[in-house]
């Protein structure tokens, strides 16, 4: 399991006392140290079954300067946001936990968090 925070970020901390507290084990991605790539923003966005703007914080400074309020969100443009997300990684909703079952969840609640670990139910995914 792979966790990427922003450690300024207080739903990232929660998640990994959550984490912690349930003896998960898990690597912490500082991504906005370590960003990902293209294709890893493509793979995470297929396990989560989301698309670039889904994940993307427009409420962020850097989203106004680029305009990303005002970009298309449709086939014909997700390689621009990809793009975006990997030049700015600030830019990325946080924290994503991926699964070694394949699986990704954002983790911005408490029920989130707990459906990565191991031995969740399906259905809570």
């Amino acid at each position: 399991m792979e966790i990427w925070i922003n450690p300024r970020c207080s739903k990232c901390r929660s998640a990994l006392t959550i984490l912690d507290a349930e003896n998960a084990e898990y690597t912490v991605r500082r991504y906005l140290e370590n960003p990902p790539t293209e294709g890893e923003i493509r793979d995470v966005l297929t396990r989560l079954g989301l698309e670039p703007w889904d994940i993307a914080r427009t409420g962020e400074a850097t989203a106004k300067e680029l305009g990303m309020a005002a970009w298309p969100r449709d086939p014909g443009e997700r390689e621009r946001w990809i793009r975006a997300l990997a030049e700015e990684p600030i830019l990325i909703q946080r924290p994503i936990i991926t699964s070694d079952d394949g699986t990704a969840v954002i983790g911005r609640s408490e029920q989130a968090v707990r459906s990565a670990l191991p031995g969740a139910p399906e259905g809570k995914r």
